[in-house]
């Protein structure tokens, strides 16, 4: 039995799927779908339900996975035990960031812990929510920025900023000159969301549950399109295709009348999201953490909330 062996069955009972376990772990899937069964015959149990295209987990394999989270959690923090004794600001961080915050902070944070940490430098990755909790149990993550909410973690929690969601649509959309608008008024127009997998797409379905009705009258969106990406869908929207919600911070300048787009606010309450830290329990580089959110707060995004005395919330 190996480590390796104990974080493929972790990914393919997350995800249910050899395939995509295989591609998290960046491993061709024969290799994973051979360690899984090596590791199910010296144990001599079958630890996954394999038929029909279709993967689940046996009763006893439940257990054996939650037993082998653990054990890999309490490695990374046999890893931390051993860094004790070192500065804590002092060597790589390893950081997580979600896809719709990454290149909007990514910018400004790199260029702020230069300036405030330059002995600590980050190893970036760029990732899925559910893909960077992963790495954050398995310990290869020390830490990383999401967007709340997500499924129950066992993480430390520090909020870090509340981002509202604006509208954008073409410059010459009717909405245009509007001062806000409501998720109500949506129920017309043809929406651009990210696709299945990205969570600003379920929060911005959370909020504005129109957006799930695809139907082509009544109380539903009238239609609705999928793009890989915020800066695909934006230049969606300025073809003229239909309009989209983004996150605060990844407009630069909410008043600009010279681009293709208009970005419009909201009607109070205006939908949100809460963007915070995560890191295990067992991670001691307490100072390294401090520093990160030290420098986020220091980087003057436009439009957000920044969240200086929240305490650190405990999943």
């Amino acid at each position: 039995m190996t480590l390796t062996e104990l974080k493929y069955i972790v990914a393919v009972a997350r995800v249910k799927h050899f395939g995509h376990a295989a591609e998290a772990c960046f491993v061709a899937q024969p290799t994973l779908s051979v360690a899984i069964r090596k590791l199910e015959d010296e144990l001599g149990v079958v630890i996954f339900e394999r038929g029909g295209g279709e993967i689940s987990v046996t009763p006893l394999g439940a257990k054996i996975v939650a037993q082998a989270e653990r054990v890999l959690e309490q490695t990374a923090a046999i890893r931390e035990i051993a860094n004790q004794n070192k500065d804590p600001l002092s060597g790589p961080l390893r950081l997580g960031i979600i896809y719709t915050i990454g290149p909007y902070l990514l910018p400004a944070l790199v260029k702020t812990m230069i300036e405030q940490v330059p002995q600590m430098p980050m190893v970036l990755q760029e990732n899925f929510t559910v893909r960077l909790l992963e790495l954050l149990r398995q310990g290869e993550l020390d830490v990383a920025i999401m967007a709340l909410p997500f499924p129950e973690h066992g993480l430390m929690v520090q909020p870090l900023y509340d981002e509202p969601f604006v509208i954008a649509m073409p410059k010459n959309h009717p909405w245009a000159n509007r001062t806000s608008i409501s998720t109500d008024e949506l129920k017309t127009e043809t929406m651009l969301l990210l696709g299945s997998g990205h969570c600003f797409r379920d929060q911005v379905l959370e909020v504005c549950p129109e957006m799930s009705r695809f139907s082509t009258g009544g109380d539903g969106i009238a239609r609705t399109f999928e793009g890989s990406s915020l800066e695909t869908i934006r230049h969606m929207v300025a073809s003229g295709i239909g309009i989209t919600a983004l996150p605060r911070a990844s407009v630069t300048d909410i008043n600009d009348k010279d681009g293709m787009l208009r970005y419009v606010p909201f009607a109070e309450p205006s939908p949100s999201r809460r963007v915070v830290i995560a890191w295990r329990k067992s991670f001691t580089r307490h100072e390294a953490i401090a520093a990160v959110q030290k420098a986020v707060l220091d980087c003057g995004l436009q439009g957000v909330t920044l969240l200086h005395n929240e305490k650190v919330l405990e999943g």
